[in-house]
């Protein structure tokens, strides 16, 4: 499909990550209504074109394991498996938000939980895929120890996805915090390996290595930004391009 100006869409299958903290908008906790509002209404946007698009979200809006860990004492698997439980939390939320828009969704959750969630099965994940549902895949990869940059990583490469998304709340991938810094340098493209080896923010070492062993490009680019979603997916310049050195 194109859009309205002709242009199609310069993916196919796509892995979209949002983070957890991405939900709360102008808050300093939980889902901001109108921001969830807005971000399904441009994925909905995005679905029109035709794609097969699989979401991976973030739970650290609600909890996030790790830093549980050490400020409130509480032990390091247990934090991880709270984390991943927000992230269902999350997932349900965007559904809910999403089929209101009249895109069929579907919540594939690595902990098995029926009674909200299918359980995460490959084969089916794809099935969904191929018969125009969009699939949002919650829980992480299951285990503790794992981000859900890692989850998302794992997920693009399980489901052949032809690029990983990741939305932020900045314009790409800077040598520093630019909302700290505002010496810090932007990044139109980059390599895995640069990435690593600069200890640059864009996901953690686990997931980057995961895409550089498997050639997945990564885009980092500024959810806030309106309609950055459907400018990526048709191909426009947006954001940093993480890809190659591999």
């Amino acid at each position: 499909m194109t859009d309205r100006s002709g242009r199609a869409p310069a993916y196919k299958r796509v892995l979209l990550k949002i983070s957890g903290e991405a939900l709360m908008g102008p808050e300093n906790f939980g889902i901001h209504g109108a921001t969830i509002q807005r971000i399904a209404d441009e994925i909905a946007e995005v679905r029109s074109l035709g794609i097969q698009l699989a979401m991976v979200c973030g739970g650290g809006n609600i909890f996030r394991g790790l830093a549980a860990s050490s400020s409130a004492g509480i032990e390091r698997v247990a934090g991880d498996h709270m984390g991943m439980l927000a992230t269902v939390i999350n997932s349900l939320a965007l559904q809910d938000a999403l089929e209101a828009k009249g895109v069929e969704t579907r919540v594939m959750s690595a902990i098995e939980m029926r009674a909200v969630a299918e359980p995460y099965i490959r084969r089916r994940a794809i099935r969904h895929l191929e018969k125009g549902r969009l699939i949002i895949l919650s829980a992480g990869t299951g285990n503790p120890y794992f981000t859900t940059d890692s989850a998302a990583a794992l997920r693009a490469m399980e489901l052949k996805a032809e690029v990983l998304l990741k939305a932020t709340k900045v314009d790409g991938v800077y040598s520093a915090d630019p909302m700290k810094d505002p010496d810090a340098v932007f990044f139109e493209r980059i390599t895995y390996r640069e990435a690593i080896e600069k200890r640059l923010r864009v996901m953690d070492t686990t997931a980057i290595s995961l895409c550089m062993d498997n050639d997945l490009p990564i885009i980092v680019f500024n959810l806030n930004k309106p309609r950055n979603i459907r400018r990526v997916i048709l191909g426009e310049q947006v954001g940093s391009l993480v890809g190659g050195g591999g």
